[in-house]
């Protein structure tokens, strides 16, 4: 199980992530969450909505209301351009934090 922090600080970046290939709906995202991670990040709805909606109230996110195929209302959201260029900041920041890792856990030197 992965650290709340942790889980909590990669949340936004997920999401956009998930939204940038297409609009999607609550449950959907929990799902591909879970897949994508092999079961390692397993998201609520108790977590999940309260995200979506401040991310709508930042610009990031748009939804909408819409009938699913299989005949039910379903909330359905979208990146927002806002949202975009959010991600590639999510991004470079992620892709610096990981650079610093994989440096300080590479194999130290052997001192024979």
């Amino acid at each position: 199980m992965i650290e709340k922090a942790l889980v909590a600080a990669s949340t936004k970046p997920i999401i956009l992530s998930i939204l940038i290939r297409g609009e999607d709906y609550g449950y959907q995202i929990i799902q591909k969450v879970k897949d994508i991670s092999g079961g390692s990040l397993e998201w609520s709805d108790k977590m999940l909505y309260p995200v979506l909606h401040r991310m709508e109230k930042e610009g990031f996110l748009v939804s909408q209301w819409k009938m699913s195929d299989g005949g039910r209302l379903r909330r359905y959201y979208r990146i927002t351009e806002k949202g975009h260029r959010e991600l590639d900041f999510e991004r470079r920041q992620w892709q610096s934090v990981t650079k610093a890792l994989d440096t300080l856990w590479k194999p130290l030197p052997s001192l024979d």
